[in-house]
Formats: C-alpha cells, structure tokens, sequence
C-alpha cells in the first residue's frame, strides 16, 4: 500500500501556483499603487480583447487573416519523393508548391 501525501490547504503558501484571495480581496489599493501602473496608449486599446454580446473578439493575436488561405490536402507520393524535397530544408512545402504552380497551364 503507498503512502498517501498529506492534505495541503487550498491556500497555503506553501502550495505551489496558489493564490490567497481572502488576502488579496481584504487589500485595499493605495493613491502611491495606482502611481505604479502605466498608462494605457491608444495602442494598447486597439488590441485589447472584448466582448460583442457573449462573443470574445480577440486581437493583437496570431497571423493577420490571408486574403487566399491555403487549403489542407492529403496526397500520397513516393517516399523517395518526399525524403528529396524534405532535405532541402526548411519551407519544402512552399518550394514544392511554387514547382507545382509552374505547371500550371
């Protein structure tokens, strides 16, 4: 039988990651504290995430959407094949589509 490891309250300090919010709702914010913060910029609001309605409209975030998204295919082509295109480095997929797109009539 293992022994089991002994109960660590919720909000112990010595539990790692916890938080104690009976501490942190009983601190009252100071005038010097609010001094502390930075001020928000234009820049910053653009790119604050918000709600419309129940929706999150995130931004700020990720690659900017692409006018032609590139689209998800399966295809099966011979190991031989794919090993040549993969040892010429990174971005094989995009040098492979470029060839690809050269045979288009």
């Amino acid at each position: 039988m293992s022994a089991s490891k002994p109960a660590t309250p919720a909000f112990s300090p010595d539990a790692h990651g916890a938080t104690d919010f009976v501490k942190v709702d009983a601190h009252t914010i100071t005038a010097e504290e609010y001094d502390e913060l930075p001020e928000l910029t234009e820049a910053d609001l653009e790119a604050a995430d918000t709600y419309q309605g129940a929706t999150l409209i995130r931004r700020g975030r990720g690659r900017p959407p692409v006018a032609r998204a590139k689209k998800l295919v399966t295809l099966r082509l011979d190991p031989d094949v794919v090993e040549r295109w993969k040892a010429s480095g990174p971005g094989w997929q995009t040098r492979m589509n470029a060839v690809l797109r050269e045979t288009m009539p």
